[in-house]
This record gives structure tokens, C-alpha cells and sequence, in this order.
């Protein structure tokens, strides 16, 4: 039987291995068992930001967490980390089947009986042509400029910190 995750719970996946601390914690809950204060321990972050991380993880279900007396005890969930691992697999087979398809349209010879006129549409019989002399250049519009890109980028220039100076208000 395949099981389906919502949205919801791929998104909560994909943001808790967004981050490079929650995927070394799972990487090291996935060796062995540890307790949140061990791996705190490894992290130059405070003990809070680690729990905060391991929460995230928690609540993605990558990773599950118990009591065991005073100590909270971090596990890695084998089967969590294989559903996302098939789920981009499947996402990889969607984007290779589209790149294989483009590949081979690509390098399909042109055909060289074609007619170039089979690109270019027909006129249609209801629209009469008009004379190239009768028909109104293209008008720009004021705001048109200011919409267009500029072709070269412009080069970032840092603003240099001037200090204000203090001046008395006038009453």
C-alpha cells in the first residue's frame, strides 16, 4: 500500500531539512540514539535554539523524541527519511523524463521538405490587410521607459555612512 502525505506534511519535511544544523542532527540521530543536551553540546548555539531545532524535526516526524527518566532521548525515523528520499526520487524521474523529452526534440533533424510558410499563420479572410502606410506606429507609453530593464546592470556602490549632525530645533 502506498501512502500518500497532504502538502502540508512534505512542506514540514522539506523545511526541516531545509536547514544544515537540523540535517547534521538528524545525521547523528540516525548513527545512534543521543540525548538533546549531547547534541546541543555540539552545536555553537544555545541549548533553547538546539530543542528549537529538534522540535522542528519532531513535528516533521523525521525524528522522535521520549523521556526516559530526567533525560530526553533523540531518534532518527528510518522510514520518515526513506518516504522523502522516495518522494524526491519521484520528483527526479518527473524532471529527467522532461529533459529526455527535450533532449530528444532537440536533436531531431529539421525536416527539410517542410515550408517555412507552415510557421507563419494565415491571414484570416474576415480581417482585410491593411497598407503598411495606413496603420499608426506603435505609441509608448509615458511610464514605458521607466518599466523597461536596462540592458546593462547597474553597478552596486555602497552608500557611505556619513554621521548627522546634531542640530538644535528652532522653537
Amino acid at each position: 500500500m502506498v501512502e500518500q502525505q497532504s502538502d502540508a506534511d512534505i512542506d514540514r519535511v522539506f523545511h526541516a531539512l531545509a536547514d544544515a544544523t537540523r540535517r547534521d542532527i538528524v545525521r547523528r540521530t540516525l548513527v545512534s540514539e543521543q540525548s538533546v543536551t549531547q547534541l546541543a553540546a555540539a552545536y555553537a548555539m544555545s541549548f533553547a535554539a538546539v530543542s528549537k531545532h529538534i522540535a522542528v524535526l519532531v513535528e516533521a516526524r523525521l525524528v522522535t523524541k521520549r523521556a526516559e527518566g530526567r533525560v530526553r532521548l533523540v531518534q532518527a525515523d528510518p522510514t520518515a527519511i526513506a518516504r522523502a528520499q522516495k518522494l524526491l526520487r519521484s520528483y527526479e524521474d518527473l524532471w529527467r523524463g522532461r529533459v529526455d523529452r527535450l533532449d530528444a526534440l532537440l536533436s531531431e533533424e529539421p525536416d527539410a521538405t517542410a515550408s517555412p510558410a507552415r510557421s507563419v499563420p494565415a491571414p484570416s479572410a474576415a480581417a482585410p490587410e491593411t497598407p503598411a502606410s495606413t496603420t499608426a506606429p506603435p505609441t509608448k507609453s509615458p511610464d514605458a521607459a521607466a518599466s523597461t530593464p536596462p540592458t546593462e546592470p547597474i553597478p552596486h556602490r555602497p552608500i557611505p555612512h556619513r554621521p548627522t549632525a546634531h542640530r538644535p530645533t528652532e522653537n
